[in-house]
């Protein structure tokens, strides 16, 4: 495990190589924040699964993924971004991807090429730690001859808070006065509806959003944390179960040959 560290938080990091048995064919391999420790308030994150086990797909901490949009080759092998050759039907890694790994005191840099028929990426993932903020960046510079097309996501999994309020956002987003998971409160916070959970509850969120998304997200731990995105959400589902509450802003882009795209997240614990 690779970690950055101040006077008030860890941060747990996979490392590419020492940690590749908690890697598949679901997140990137690459700046994988597994859990952040409060010198106080001990761990913040949380998983689908967590504190009672952990697998490869439901993952745990604030993992990223690109693996809803493949790369498709011949039969079912395609290339997902951040992880290398995989097979879609079997679902398995045929090929990692390597990753150069360069750490300072406040930051982890995580940089791979992948070549795959016409396609060619060189990404970028940096992980950063300043005082209560730990920023989650990437890069993605198209070195190939085709057009990159691009889906990913973050999968940040808080641990359920106390009472039902879950987030809020700055945009405004709609959903249906009957979902069986969800609700909204008076304080314009999304809520847990029908309470307590007893399995998962996935809701994409209607929105028109045109500007950088922030979060607000209740903690059972801290009260209220926050995120702040440098990109508009695209698609934009919510998830939760028992254990853990997720949101969703997915990037939707078309990278061309030669143009690079950057966007990170910020968490504010």
């Amino acid at each position: 495990m690779l970690t950055l560290q101040n006077d008030q938080l860890t941060v747990q990091v996979l490392d590419p190589i020492a940690d590749a048995t908690r890697f598949g064919p679901r997140y990137c391999t690459g700046g994988y924040i597994f859990q952040i420790d409060d010198v106080s308030h001990g761990s913040l994150l949380s998983g689908p699964t967590y504190p009672d086990s952990f697998n490869r797909f439901d993952g745990q901490g604030i993992p990223d993924a690109f693996n809803l949009g493949p790369l498709r080759g011949r039969g079912d092998e395609a290339l997902l971004l951040g992880i290398g050759k995989c097979d879609l039907t079997a679902n398995t890694v045929l090929e990692f991807c390597r990753w150069n790994v360069e750490q300072a005191d406040t930051m982890l840099r995580f940089t791979t090429q992948h070549v795959y028929q016409d396609w060619g990426v060189e990404l970028i993932r940096t992980v950063g730690l300043s005082n209560r903020t730990v920023r989650s960046h990437t890069s993605l510079h198209n070195i190939g001859r085709a057009p990159v097309p691009l889906r990913w996501f973050p999968h940040p999994f808080y641990p359920q808070p106390t009472d039902d309020e879950l987030c809020r956002f700055d945009i405004p987003v709609d959903f249906a006065a009957d979902d069986p998971g969800y609700a909204r409160a008076d304080s314009g916070f999304i809520r847990r509806k029908n309470g307590p959970w007893t399995q998962g509850y996935y809701l994409p969120l209607s929105h028109e959003a045109t500007a950088p998304l922030t979060v607000l997200q209740r903690h059972p731990k801290l009260g209220l944390v926050a995120a702040s995105c440098s990109y508009a959400p695209d698609f934009f589902p919510i998830w939760g179960n028992p254990q853990t509450f997720s949101w969703e802003p997915f990037l939707e882009r078309t990278v061309a040959a030669g143009q690079t795209l950057n966007w990170y997240i910020d968490y504010h614990f």
